[in-house]
């Protein structure tokens, strides 16, 4: 009997330490990371995968193939395809690397890699279509298991075939012996089929910024849900140095549920849910991220460098197999009105023992603090950049159409008259539910967009001029304008191309494509993107598009002249993959397309056709989305490249680019809130560029630098010339319409309160004055009395027009002489004179003084037009 309680007092021990170690992944890292070194330094003689024709279960080794990185941060890629044809799935994920070589490492699963060589250079992408995330590791996290029943699936008809590894070596000290590296993943695959498929749910921040010396700043996520039940399992949190704490919930009814909470400076783990929960169709999921910016001298922002932040959230989760959906993003930031409810516990910081963060043994100060993935630096490349320091464009911060209500902005162009036209998607957004896989709009049921799609812009006040569009359009995408006002745009849903006059009362005066009709020949497109208009011929060319990856010309009524392909330089055509945007250089005869998926600018001839050259830079990343020519400073380049989700090294931003060489002169970005997905770009003749975000829902104005130093006092109508800061801080005021009452108010109320001295009351100055009149008054009286009394009263007259007596030699060069009126006026709303005119701090001292205007007018110009008020109020 004493040998069974034995026996039974033994297995509750195991038993309950198997359990502690689940519910603390610490536990875990603490036994791994004593034999993760051997792991990755082991190179295999072998990878390949040994599958037995009548086996259910096989493992694949995904490892680097014995690298050897020349310098600190380097990512490089290598793909494995899948030994089976069957659909399989993966069940297990056994990582080989060490945090002393690896800063981290990302499992993609796709079926076209960037690269068919042995590892590449992750700069150049790492998948060409559509990637779904498997896997990530990062300070030596410990294996992943998923649970029974539960796998990723792969290969098959529906599921991805490769894997893509992508390896971040981080401190290049860790290869000073030049040893190969062989660090990667092995994956424990089956053929049995699996009830559940795993996917992963990430949540990140875009528009974070971080106030240097803050000591509590937090970064808010949160989504809609509208799928089928998911069921998270485990999560993964991820910042770089100045993140404290990530939580996840799930908001049900006003019900905060935790999803998961743990400290970004712990390994970098997938942890176990706390709890078991469901996520259906209305509930939100939501993050925080919770950054101090103590220490910092300057303001954070999201970024790929040590020196940014980042705030991302990973969940795995399973669903059922018939409606699994294997990769999901949330970017939108929080509404504040929902996050008052949050948890008290998301805003406290976990304490982390000094044993558990992570150290590099080899780390020196000129990379920056290495924290797993976090840093995910963009790699040091060697680049024909060419910074030009005298030229930069800076975002115009007091433009009021950063504030525009907007739905996704597709597509931006300027008119003849220099007003900025955007094309938005008003209530519509394209998301994975609008297609079918054979392009075909599923969403025809919802009508067009009831909104006007269409609205033209005041470049200064942001004012709505005009606005039109409604009840035409379902997916808005590209807006060109000719020289006749004219507008021509492009819908993906539609397939089809729209000329309309600048006359809204008239219908389209011309529409190419068959409505809801996709289609490669000469009469149908494939959503098409955009659309440019030849300025002197009247031939206009359209991108086509998603599907076709074709220019097509054709003359001003619409018949077909040719279409092309893309071009090279090196013989061997690349074929376009997404060719999204058009611009005209017209005194050269060019057309220049942004190839989208090939990160690259092509240009051809707009008669023929033919290529003439490329333009590529590795700071472009994967995506280039837009491109637009002007022809100041003898022909610029604009561009704005795209967020790769799964790759965020290269950071998104705009290139002002030199036309003739194609170098990067000068690299952009806003300051009022980050990009997102910025999806069109707009240059003018003078170098004012329009940003417009299919994300964010918002534009921007950039200008020149020469431009923003005085922009508001040219807005003002003024001329530069010995202007001083403060008359320039008074014009910026001036032009702020709904401020302009009180602060005039606020102008007459500091100048009595000069006048009076600053405190001293009026009735004590009043006293003051009128005392020294009053003795004047009776030395006069007493005079005068005298000089009656001595030579009689015939000498009146002379007193009356002589200036020389006592009271002429008071009254000074002003007719007025020292009129006390004019004071007492001042302080009942009458035009100000005498002495009011001492106390006025922006007075022509110039201004004759008879002038009886307003000197404080002076330096103000005319308020703009406020804007329209159902557009232009605040987002």
């Amino acid at each position: 009997m004493a040998g069974l309680v034995s026996n039974l007092l033994l297995l509750c021990l195991v038993f309950a330490s198997s359990l502690w170690a689940f519910k603390s992944p610490l536990s875990v890292f603490k036994r791994y990371k004593e034999i993760s070194r051997s792991l990755s330094d082991d190179c295999p003689e072998s990878t390949r995968p040994v599958v037995s024709a009548d086996s259910m279960d096989f493992s694949l080794p995904v490892r680097m193939p014995r690298v050897t990185p020349q310098e600190s941060d380097t990512y490089f890629c290598t793909s494995y395809r899948l030994p089976v044809d069957d659909e399989v799935y993966v069940v297990d994920f056994k990582p080989h690397a060490n945090m002393d070589t690896v800063h981290h490492m990302l499992l993609f699963s796709c079926n076209v890699p960037s690269s068919s060589e042995a590892y590449w250079d992750c700069g150049s992408g790492t998948c060409s279509d559509e990637v779904s995330v498997l896997y990530a590791w990062a300070r030596n996290a410990p294996p992943k298991s998923l649970p029974k029943g539960v796998g990723f699936r792969v290969g098959g008809d529906v599921g991805n075939k490769y894997f893509v590894l992508q390896v971040h070596y981080g401190d290049n000290h860790a290869f000073i012996d030049h040893h190969e590296d062989c660090s990667g993943v092995t994956l424990q695959l089956t053929r049995e089929k699996q009830p559940l498929i795993a996917g992963i749910y990430l949540l990140m921040s875009m528009t974070t910024v971080i106030p240097s010396g803050k000591k509590e700043v937090y970064a808010d996520v949160a989504c809609p849900y509208k799928n089928y039940p998911m069921y998270p399992f485990a999560y993964r949190v991820h910042t770089h140095h100045l993140g404290q704490v990530v939580s996840g919930y799930r908001v049900r009814d006003g019900q905060w549920t935790l999803i998961g909470r743990q400290s970004p400076q712990l390994p970098q783990a997938f942890y176990p849910v706390e709890h078991p929960l469901d996520v259906v169709y209305g509930d939100t999921i939501a993050a925080r991220c919770v950054f101090s910016g103590e220490g910092r001298s300057k303001n954070t922002y999201i970024g790929g460098t040590s020196n940014d932040e980042m705030c991302n959230l990973y969940i795995m989760y399973y669903m059922e197999a018939a409606h699994a959906i294997s990769f999901t993003n949330c970017v939108q930031d929080g509404r504040p009105e929902l996050f008052r409810n949050i948890p008290e516990e998301a805003n406290i910081p976990i304490s982390v023992k000094p044993d558990m963060m992570m150290h590099h043994d080899h780390h020196h100060p000129g990379t920056g603090n290495a924290n797993g993935e976090a840093v995910l630096q963009q790699p040091k490349r060697e680049e024909e950049v060419v910074l030009d320091q005298d030229f930069h464009l800076e975002e115009d911060v007091d433009w009021l159409g950063v504030k525009l209500k907007l739905g996704q902005v597709s597509g931006l162009a300027l008119d003849a008259n220099n007003n900025l036209v955007i094309f938005h998607r008003g209530d519509h957004i394209w998301d994975q539910n609008s297609f079918d896989r054979n392009f075909v709009y599923q969403q025809r049921g919802i009508g067009p967009i009831e909104q006007s799609t269409i609205l033209v812009v005041d470049p200064s006040s942001s004012a709505i001029l005009k606005s039109t569009g409604r009840n035409l359009f379902y997916l808005p995408h590209g807006l060109n304008v000719d020289k006749d006002g004219n507008y021509w745009v492009t819908d993906v849903a539609l397939h089809q191309v729209f000329k309309l006059a600048a006359d809204s009362r008239k219908g389209p005066l011309q529409i190419l494509g068959k409505p809801f009709q996709p289609g490669s020949d000469r009469n149908h497109f494939c959503q098409p993107t955009d659309v440019a208009v030849d300025p002197i011929t009247g031939n206009f060319y359209v991108a086509d598009g998603y599907c076709n990856s074709r220019i097509i010309q054709f003359s001003p009524n619409g018949m077909f002249i040719t279409q092309w392909g893309a071009g090279s330089s090196s013989g061997v055509a690349k074929q376009f993959r997404i060719p999204h945007s058009l611009t005209l250089v017209p005194e050269l005869n060019q057309l220049c397309v942004a190839d989208r998926e090939n990160g690259r600018i092509q240009c051809f001839s707009s008669e023929t056709g033919k290529f003439m050259k490329e333009i590529k830079h590795k700071s472009f990343g994967d995506e280039l989305f837009a491109v637009s020519y002007s022809p100041v400073a003898g022909g610029m380049l604009y561009a704005v490249n795209g967020m790769m989700y799964h790759d965020v090294s290269t950071p998104v931003q705009g290139f002002a680019m030199n036309f003739s060489s194609g170098e990067i002169i000068s690299t952009f970005v806003p300051v009022t809130k980050s990009f997102v997905m910025p999806h069109d770009i707009a240059a003018s003749e003078d170098g004012v560029v329009y940003v417009g975000d299919a994300d964010a829902n918002t534009v921007w104005k950039f200008v020149p630098t020469e431009k923003a130093e005085h922009r508001s006092v040219k807005k003002a109508g003024l001329e530069i010339q010995e202007i001083t800061e403060t008359e320039i801080v008074e014009t910026r005021v001036n032009n702020r319409p709904k401020l302009m009452e009180s602060l005039k108010t606020q102008g007459k109320q500091k100048s009595a309160e000069q006048a009076t001295g600053k405190g001293v009351s009026f009735v004590l100055i009043t006293t003051l004055l009128i005392i020294p009149l009053v003795v004047l008054l009776a030395i006069a009286i007493f005079l005068r009395w005298r000089k009656v009394k001595v030579y009689g009263a015939e000498t009146e007259p002379k007193l009356e027009s002589s200036s020389g007596g006592l009271l002429g030699r008071f009254r000074g060069k002003g007719s007025g002489g020292l009129n006390l009126g004019n004071f007492f006026a001042s302080h009942k709303g009458y035009s100000r004179k005498g002495f009011d005119r001492l106390s006025t701090e922006g007075s022509d001292q110039e201004k004759d003084e008879d002038d009886g205007t307003d000197s404080e007018e002076e330096y103000s110009a005319p308020p703009p037009p406020p804007p329209a008020p159902p557009v232009s109020s605040s987002s």
